[in-house]
This record gives C-alpha cells, sequence and structure tokens, in this order.
C-alpha cells in the first residue's frame, strides 16, 4: 500500500473507537491523518470535552511533522524543552507532544497517523495502536 485510503482510515477509526468501548475508556476523539497531513477522516464520541478534537489533531499532526510517534516527542521534549518548543512555535502551536499520536507505516512506507485524546495519554496511544494493527498495518508509536 502506497497511500492511505478512505477504507482503511474508517477501519482504522472504528477498531480504536471498539478498543475504547472495550476498556470502558472516557469519550474519545480519533483523527486519521494523511502523510501529507491532510484529515482522512475524525469522529468525536459523544460526551467529549470542548478541545479534545484539536489535541487529537495536535498529536497525529506533531507524529508528522517530526516524523516520530508523540511518546518520542513527549521524551524528546523532556530532554530539549527548548527545541520542541522551538518547533512548536514554527508550528503555530500545532505539535501536542504527549502519547496518542501514532504513525502509520506499510512496508516502510510512512502512511500518515493517528491522534486520539480523551482518556489517559497512554490509553489514548493504545487505541491508536490497536485501529493501525487491525487495518493490517505497523503502528509507530515511538
Amino acid at each position: 500500500m502506497s497511500e492511505l485510503t478512505l477504507d482503511v482510515a474508517r477501519k482504522i477509526l472504528d477498531a480504536a473507537l471498539a478498543k475504547a468501548i472495550e476498556k470502558k475508556l472516557k469519550p474519545l476523539v480519533v483523527t486519521v491523518l494523511d502523510a501529507r497531513g491532510c484529515v482522512k477522516i475524525t469522529a468525536a464520541q459523544d460526551g467529549t470535552s470542548l478541545l479534545r478534537s484539536e489535541i487529537a489533531h495536535g498529536k497525529a499532526y506533531g507524529a508528522l511533522a517530526m516524523g516520530m510517534g508523540s511518546r518520542a516527542l513527549f521524551q524528546r521534549a523532556q530532554e530539549q524543552a527548548y527545541f520542541v518548543d522551538a518547533v512548536n512555535t514554527l508550528a503555530q502551536g500545532r505539535l501536542i507532544p504527549v502519547p496518542g499520536g501514532v504513525l502509520i507505516q506499510s512496508g516502510g512506507v510512512l502512511l500518515g497517523a493517528v491522534g486520539i485524546s480523551g482518556d489517559t495519554s497512554d490509553n489514548d496511544e493504545a487505541c491508536a495502536i490497536a485501529g493501525i494493527e487491525a487495518a493490517g498495518l505497523k503502528a509507530n508509536p515511538g
């Protein structure tokens, strides 16, 4: 697969939400971006709070922008806070450097990223990974 299709993005979204329901998590927003950073699909479960959509997008966008999952971006922010802050300034504040943004890969090709927000960052990330793997793709959280 060389590009992320809408059908595959829907599979990722549906499987991520199914994982959230299975784990009885708080309401989530799931955003799937293609390799260009364009939204393929996004959905919010009933009851999500106001900024969850922007946070989910920022997790996915940050992963794409830096070429690393947002867990790795989080670790880098702790080690090089000034650098990540400067990059976020360049990105006009669109990076959210906490877990929950996971790169989507197929055969070494970057297809896009999933960003999830609503529960703990670890649970958000687990749902993103579950969605990507359910679509038969490789999840790269870090």
